[in-house]
């Protein structure tokens, strides 16, 4: 399959300065709409995630039960029951441990239809797109992050990766959308079929919360200004190497999906 390798220098290349004479204003807002109730650890991992991203602020959108649970886990984030503007945010996620309940589905059609910020998909909005055939009105440029189960769902089964990615080129030129393919060498698919390949990353990711953490990291560099094509790929190569950091210290049996956050810290220094 044609493509490029993305590379620590192409990750420094992107990577935006920041400026001495600047405020958490200069640095985006995003919004999560994330996490219910049995699943508030997708609802966690994604926002810290999303902070350690460098966004100025983070707002979570979730089940109201969930509050307490948000508000000692991530006391940096400000929490939401109900929202329905959405001009306020630079920049929104929904999927994360949503489910896809009637509620689920309700919320996340609401999204697609009254947003104008740039989106990043995940997880059960996905499945939810896949269940309610709601592929036409994914916004475009909006970023689905889909594992090859969650895309052959939108999509088709296939018999290999080379087969799938060929059918994430095609879907991304279609719906004129950005697809985070995840995987060895998760593959990035621009709205007219660039495929970027990443470089980092190990099998000791392929742990629950991965995915979660991928898009917290993503959507907070989509709040930044950063364009949603090189948000996806400066997200999942970051997202690797601090995956990379993480094995190297406590190894790929061991580690979490908590301590690829605990690396972003290092991923960044290393740009």
């Amino acid at each position: 399959m044609d493509g490029s390798y993305f590379t620590i220098d192409d990750a420094r290349e992107l990577r935006k300065p920041r400026n001495l004479d600047s405020h958490k204003g200069n640095y985006g807002h995003a919004l999560l709409q994330v996490g219910s109730i049995g699943m508030m650890g997708a609802a966690i991992l994604s926002t810290k995630a999303c902070i350690r991203s460098g966004v100025g602020l983070t707002t979570v959108l979730s089940d109201s039960r969930g509050n307490d649970i948000m508000q000692i886990s991530v006391p940096e984030a400000m929490f939401l029951r109900n929202e329905y503007d959405y001009s306020k945010y630079d920049a929104i996620a929904c999927g994360c441990g949503i489910g896809t309940s009637s509620k689920s589905y309700e919320s996340l059609l609401h999204l697609l239809k009254g947003s104008t910020r740039n989106l990043v998909l995940d997880a059960d909005a996905i499945n939810l797109i896949a269940k309610f055939n709601l592929q036409s009105i994914i916004p475009e440029n909006t970023i689905l992050t889909p594992h090859d189960i969650e895309f052959d769902r939108i999509v088709s089964e296939s018999k290999n990766r080379d087969e799938r990615i060929g059918k994430a080129v095609t879907f991304a030129r279609n719906y004129k959308v950005i697809i985070v393919l995840k995987g060895h060498k998760t593959a990035v698919i621009s709205p007219d079929g660039t495929i970027s390949f990443n470089t980092t990353g190990n099998p000791g990711m392929a742990t629950g919360g991965s995915g979660d953490v991928l898009t917290g990291l993503i959507v907070g560099l989509l709040a930044q200004g950063y364009k949603p094509y090189d948000a996806a790929k400066l997200g999942v190569f970051l997202h690797g190497l601090a995956g990379d950091f993480a094995a190297e210290e406590l190894s790929q049996e061991a580690m979490t999906s908590g301590d690829i956050v605990n690396y972003l810290s290092k991923a960044f220094k290393a740009l």
